[in-house]
């Protein structure tokens, strides 16, 4: 069972709400030929985020199990630092040509691709084909990661999100109402819930991303999966009206008072409390959320009456509902010059062994491959692990492309969104004013 803290959770999640915007520091250590001390390592040293325990304690357990004689040969030897100070850690070893041969991922890609191109980090995908280890990743995880970081396999899955739809399956069975497929169906239901005096959504508008997601997978499903990758590289702006029509659709569910009263001051904790104490009937998460619904202190409705479903198609959308989107939390990288014989023992091991254990003592889903029987915790959570495992294609989220201006301004306004203190075409317009100032 995981049992992170919620704090944890948050501070977890922190990197991919941000997104690829997350921090933009420049890396004037990294530059030049990419050189460095080619010497064997002594240890399998990682370097880690303090908010994040889950790694370092899979990694343990498998240094003294299933990974011992890797282990034996290249001795796990952890560090930690707070997440908020990674990025300025990386960038002083980078300069000193002293990275670990395992770390956690500058919270921007941005910092991570520049590594890549100085030479410092190893070609996964290369290695992993090399080991015979590449098919133990997910093939949604692997198109997550290349979504991310410019086609490439630059960090590996240790953890691997996709996001949808949970909700109350007792509220919704109650009320006749069966799992909406379409956008206009999922309006409808949520009108219905609205009738009966039940709150159709949860959302934590003072977080701003909960929203933010809502209105990308409109994107996503009604201009297809490049929606937002067109605006990145400037072949459409927000601004445009396919694009303010989908802002407009998310506006109108705050206007009918479908996410409830003072949405703007509701906070994450909040509204997933909202959700798991049945004060209402969906809530668009992603399946980190997993964990409190296994927690029979949080979840009071039960595990057994949640149930998950994508985000809705549009109609005449070109998306698909089974192109979730995803992340993998803070990506796990290796050192190019440090990738020996020994460290391949030890990724192999990983890549076999990882998702099993992360999933088996920690409730923790990852990307990479599950090969031993582990039994779920609930229904939900099988749900979940076969969705993944059946992911080809998956999306991003609203931010994911943003500069960090635009994500700000982007979380920080999407409260109003719904509230009716800003129209849509604001929203829009106001957003990409920050992108375009990047």
């Amino acid at each position: 069972m995981n049992t992170e803290s919620s704090a944890a959770r948050r501070a977890r999640f922190a990197c991919v709400t941000a997104g690829a915007a997350a921090m933009a520091v420049l890396v004037s250590a990294c530059g030049g030929t990419g050189g460095g001390s080619a010497s064997a390592p002594k240890n399998f040293s990682y370097l880690s985020v303090t908010e994040n325990t889950t790694v370092k304690t899979a990694l343990t357990t498998l240094s003294k199990g299933a990974c011992k004689s890797a282990n034996d040969a290249l001795p796990l030897k952890v560090e930690s630092v707070p997440q908020a100070s990674l990025d300025q850690k990386l960038q002083l070893l980078a300069g000193q040509n002293a990275l670990p041969v395992q770390f956690a991922a500058g919270n921007a890609p941005a910092l991570t691709q520049k590594l890549a191109k100085s030479g410092k980090i190893a070609d996964l995908e290369s290695q992993m084909k090399k080991l015979g280890v590449y098919d133990q990743l997910e093939p949604g995880a692997v198109s997550t990661i290349k979504a991310l970081y410019g086609g490439k396999l630059e960090v590996l899955p240790y953890e691997y999100n996709i996001e949808g739809i949970f909700y109350n399956k007792k509220i919704f069975s109650d009320n006749g109402i069966a799992v909406p497929g379409t956008w206009d169906e999922l309006v409808a239901a949520a009108a219905q819930l609205e009738a009966k005096g039940i709150q159709p959504f949860s959302a934590s508008g003072q977080q701003g991303w909960p929203i933010t997601r809502l209105l990308s997978n409109y994107l996503y499903r009604d201009l297809g999966p490049d929606a937002l990758k067109d605006v990145a590289d400037g072949k459409a702006k927000l601004t445009d009206p396919q694009y303010v029509k989908a802002a407009q659709e998310i506006a109108d569910l705050g206007k009918k008072g479908y996410f409830g009263k003072g949405v703007g001051s509701i906070d994450y904790d909040t509204a997933m409390n909202q959700f798991l104490s049945g004060k209402a009937g969906m809530f668009y998460m992603g399946s980190w959320a997993l964990a409190n619904i296994a927690d029979t202190k949080q979840d009071k409705i039960g595990a057994q009456n949640v149930g998950f479903m994508p985000f809705p198609a549009v109609s005449g959308g070109k998306g698909s509902i089974d192109q979730y989107p995803s992340n993998v939390g803070l990506g796990i990288t290796l050192n190019a010059k440090t990738f020996d014989k020994k460290t391949g023992n030890w990724v192999s091991c990983i890549a076999k062994g990882y998702g099993s254990t992360a999933l088996k003592d920690q409730g923790s889903i990852s990307g990479f491959k599950v090969n031993t029987q582990v039994p779920a915790a609930n229904e939900v959570t099988t749900q979940v692990r076969d969705t993944i495992s059946s992911s080809k294609q998956n999306v991003l989220w609203f931010e994911a492309l943003f500069s960090t201006k635009a994500t700000t301004v982007s979380q920080s306004n999407a409260a109003g969104l719904v509230s009716g203190s800003t129209s849509p075409e604001k929203f829009m317009r106001t957003v990409q004013d920050a992108l375009s100032a990047q």
